[in-house]
């Protein structure tokens, strides 16, 4: 029975790969997948379903509705006011078409350093990242290649300070800074965006040189990206920057002066609906049409996107509390390794089986009694810190990662016609790094 349901938990994770790039929606694949998983498990099919899969499901509403409402919002009365081409062409002006791929990156890996939310980022980023992409004629599915790669790898990981929850789980358990091993954090941030952004390079001269270009999703509006930079009717850059600024300024002040232990979904909802407030004040009369239908489609678009996430993290849960992980948990757990290779390997697994950075350290520190031997036999806890966020960043982007459904979601994009960049971006990079500063705290640390 344990091969079987360790085999079962495995073609769960098939099921709902295969079916993402079959073009499944989430809804269904994860029940199928969740099924395979509960029979192989010898789980009860009514409570899996009833317990398991909706209390995955319903604490992703509780956790990031509001995130979600409010992020739609801001990024809707960005779009609608032409906040975003004119912030869009201004970077053009700034640094040129030829190197939209290093400025994307470098805008949301400052968004990401700054403390804004990946969810927050998908959303407030799109409408421009959308005018760049189209000015410099790439094709849409090249889009997600620097949004990860600015927002999930280096700045996520690896970077001294970075307020991520991948940063913040090893500190909280160890008792170790934020801050902590900084040169080994800097030099695998060098590693990770060189590699990426070699990939980004080649992945832009193969696109060209096969003659594909910029297209809108269906459902898009193009006018609202085609308003010329010569008729007056976008707003001054610093009109179009404030919004931004505020959104930035109410997020580092938030967390600087709040008590720890505040929600940082809670902080991320404050400085949305600040940085709504702003940009409709603002362009009032070039916002048009009737503001409260605005504000409500604005605040609807969440209710959609966050569905598909809620349905992985969902199977994420019938996941956690079947046997089949749970072997694999305390397997991991009981390695008679070096303990450095030991948190990086039970951190790394357990985050590619969950599909989840922050699941995989949660785990892995979860556990009183392997925290304990790390505090115990570790040379250097802050080594162990940086080794452990980075080992939560490279096995966590595989198809069935539930961030992966949301970004491809609000993108308009899938798995058949992305994934390939995802891979690149952030599954390679964050592998060599790790490996290679784990291999430096084996040999010399």
């Amino acid at each position: 029975m344990e091969i079987i349901s360790i085999i079962g938990l495995l073609l769960g994770i098939a099921v709902l790969v295969v079916g993402a790039y079959k073009g499944l929606g989430a809804l269904p694949l994860t029940l199928i997948a969740s099924l395979v998983v509960m029979l192989t498990n010898g789980m009860h099919i009514w409570d899996g379903f009833a317990l398991s899969y909706m209390t995955g499901y319903a604490g992703t509403y509780i956790d990031f509705f509001l995130m979600f409402c409010a992020a739609s919002l801001y990024a809707n009365l960005v779009e609608k006011s032409g906040t975003a081409t004119a912030i869009g062409y201004k970077f053009i002006d700034w640094f040129g078409k030829k190197r939209i791929l290093l400025v994307t990156t470098l805008l949301i890996a400052v968004l990401t350093y700054g403390g804004v939310n990946l969810f927050v980022i998908i959303f407030a980023v799109v409408p421009i990242i959308y005018l760049l992409f189209k000015e410099a004629n790439l094709p849409r599915h090249l889009v997600i290649a620097p949004a990860l790669l600015g927002a999930a790898t280096f700045t996520m990981t690896a970077m001294p300070g970075t307020p991520a929850i991948t940063n913040m789980i090893p500190a909280n358990h160890l008792g170790t800074p934020l801050t902590s091993a900084p040169i080994m954090g800097i030099a695998a941030s060098v590693i990770m965006f060189v590699i990426g952004y070699i990939y980004m390079v080649y992945a832009e001269k193969k696109v060209r040189a096969a003659g594909e270009g910029w297209s809108y999703p269906d459902g898009i509006d193009p006018t609202a990206y085609e308003a010329s930079r010569d008729h007056g009717t976008l707003p001054k850059p610093i009109i179009a920057f404030l919004p931004l600024i505020v959104l930035l300024a109410t997020l580092i002040a938030l967390t600087l002066l709040l008590p720890d232990g505040t929600p940082p979904v809670m902080i991320g909802v404050i400085g949305m609906l600040l940085g709504s407030a702003v940009t409709l004040a603002l362009n009032w009369k070039r916002l048009r049409g009737p503001k409260k239908d605005l504000i409500t489609r604005g605040l609807e678009g969440g209710i959609s996107a966050i569905g598909g996430l809620a349905a992985v993290l969902a199977f994420g849960a019938v996941v956690s509390s079947s046997m089949g992980f749970a072997l694999i948990r305390d397997w991991l757990l009981n390695l008679n390794v070096n303990p450095y290779v030991q948190g990086v390997l039970a951190t790394s697994l357990i985050s590619a089986v969950t599909g989840s950075s922050s699941g995989g350290l949660g785990i892995m520190y979860g556990d009183p009694y392997l925290l304990q031997h790390f505090i115990n036999t570790v040379p250097d806890l802050q080594v162990l810190h940086r080794l452990t966020a980075l080992a939560a960043g490279t096995l966590d982007t595989l198809p069935h990662a539930g961030a992966l459904f949301l970004a491809f979601s609000v993108l308009r994009l899938n798995h058949k016609n992305s994934y390939k960049h995802v891979f690149w971006v952030t599954v390679v990079p964050g592998v060599v790094a790790a490996g290679i500063m784990l291999a430096v705290a084996v040999l010399f640390l």
